[in-house]
């Protein structure tokens, strides 16, 4: 008997699992594969184990829905914040420890989550695109209309491509200026699809813009499938700091798994 619950950060949605105890199996990715699955599992994007930590509120474990952990998940992080409120472990800030180091966040009512991502020390600047690590590896690319591409192949094409073959691959984003604004669309590696929002991705977005000089201002919101999100940060010598990705995080419903059968 396991108990989960379901979050979703503007349609990026998680599986979440009160690891406190200690009893979940980490290393077996078929089952955590199996669980993200949406037709055979409860359907995510990655999955997100909450755990004891000595020196901080919590830890923040996190897998992609291809079963692997993997790197930092800004909208993962932002729903664990939320989930941690809702098992009464804190209130309205926390400092919690992720795979790319510590974080802070502040919640307002039970879903605005404000969550300060990791510096960033590097931009690459390459012609068609730029690449940045805010936590998970971003390739940036302008395009004239977001809506218009075919981002499953396309990013697939990039992330598998040579620029990245040695990497591991990279999370590929398309941006475009709309009339109200910056639109994102976002290719996850582990997730080997479009997912309708990224954090660490937005956030990877944001920075590109402001540059590469397509805007001036350190406070964006960027347009997702899922919804706004907002980032903002400094400018300190070469790099860039006080990095806040906000947005909605918040609570679908909760179940208990007896048994779960993957594919044959």
């Amino acid at each position: 008997m396991m108990k989960f619950y379901k979050y979703q950060g503007t349609g990026n949605d998680f599986v979440m699992i009160d690891n406190r105890k200690g009893v979940f199996p980490k290393n077996n990715e078929t089952l955590v594969a199996q669980l993200c699955h949406r037709r055979f599992g409860i359907g995510a994007d990655g999955l997100i184990l909450l755990e004891n930590d000595p020196q901080y509120d919590f830890r923040m474990v996190y897998y992609n829905s291809d079963g692997r952990e993997s790197t930092m998940c800004g909208n993962g992080g932002r729903c664990v914040v939320a989930f941690a409120k809702q098992l009464g472990i804190i209130e309205y800030e926390t400092l919690f420890i992720a795979v790319d180091g510590e974080h802070r966040a502040t919640i307002e009512g039970d879903s605005y989550v404000r969550l300060q991502m990791k510096n960033v020390t590097e931009v690459e600047e390459h012609k068609g695109y730029v690449f940045l690590n805010t936590g998970s590896p971003h390739h940036v690319q302008w395009v004239e209309e977001v809506d218009t591409v075919d981002v499953k192949n396309e990013g697939a094409t990039i992330r598998y491509g040579e620029l990245y073959a040695t990497q591991g691959g990279s999370n590929v984003n398309f941006v475009s200026k709309g009339e109200k604004g910056f639109k994102v669309r976002t290719y996850e590696r582990g997730v080997e699809d479009e997912t309708y929002s990224c954090g660490t991705g937005v956030t990877a977005v944001a920075i590109a813009l402001y540059h590469i000089g397509e805007t001036d201002a350190q406070q964006i919101t960027l347009h997702t499938r899922g919804g706004d999100l907002q980032v903002a940060f400094d400018r300190v010598g070469e790099g860039y700091e006080n990095i806040y990705l906000s947005g909605s995080a918040q609570f679908v419903f909760e179940g208990t798994i007896e048994e779960l059968k993957g594919k044959e």
